[in-house]
């Protein structure tokens, strides 16, 4: 019987272990802050932004979010949605160098935001929707660094720029990727294509959480399935022990 009570708990470690193990990954893979949509069309003109902040302490609340907007590549125009709970402080910078549009030189662009008063829990997260009028389009992409304050102190620094060919960081900045413009030969202008990304942001989001749902649920089977080989190994184990006493 002492060894049936071996084995048995043998294999439940195992199982407890690889479920453990999984479930662990799969929190981290979807604890960093990332900015939707993923990419826009350079010059794309009158979109929203959204900063997705999850919480991924298990004992404090994140109290204040700090997003950096790029000043070398300033997007323009930009507005802050009211967010319940939360205050918004929007800090303008100026420009190295002016920027020309339509509707004359711009000197000064928003070069941080700043959330502070309300919380998100653990387990939780918050979108931050931002409205611009007019994106860069001398640039590839849009590095939106951004710190994270949790309620004991701690300051997360989603800051780090994966060079090409390198594998993410740990705390990678959040990152929109700026394509090429449409042509002007009948297909859709860069304006128009704004204006669907900018349609299509809740629905991408939407996606973007059904999608790391239906991740999380195969990482989750792979766990049950281990943790059943690891019984599986146990009641090998018992039948073995039994075998000579026959």
């Amino acid at each position: 019987m002492s060894a049936h009570r071996t084995a048995l708990r043998r294999a439940g470690t195992v199982a407890a272990l690889a479920t453990a193990g999984v479930l662990a990954a799969a929190g981290v893979a979807s604890a960093h802050v990332t900015v939707h949509p993923e990419s826009y069309a350079k010059g794309a003109t009158d979109g929203v932004l959204t900063f997705r902040v999850p919480n991924e302490e298990d004992k404090a609340s994140t109290t204040k979010v700090q997003v950096y907007l790029p000043t070398d590549h300033p997007v323009l125009g930009v507005l802050v949605t009211p967010q319940n709970g939360w205050t918004a402080k929007v800090t303008t910078s100026k420009l190295k160098t002016p920027v020309k549009t339509d509707d004359g030189t711009i000197t000064d662009a928003v070069s941080q935001i700043t959330w502070t008063g309300g919380k998100i829990a653990a387990g939780q997260y918050e979108d931050f929707n931002v409205a611009f009028g007019q994106l860069p389009d001398d640039t590839d992409q849009l590095a939106f660094k951004t710190l994270q304050t949790y309620s004991d102190g701690d300051v997360v620094r989603w800051i780090e720029e994966a060079a090409a060919g390198d594998d993410e960081p740990e705390n990678p900045a959040p990152v929109l990727k700026l394509t090429a413009k449409e042509s002007e030969d009948g297909d859709e202008t860069p304006a128009a294509s704004a204006s669907t990304a900018a349609t299509a942001t809740k629905s991408t989001a939407s996606a973007s959480s059904s999608s790391s749902d239906s991740t999380a649920r195969g990482l989750g089977i792979a766990g049950l399935i281990v943790g059943v080989l690891g019984l599986a190994a146990g009641a090998f184990a018992i039948v073995r022990s039994r075998t000579p006493r026959s």
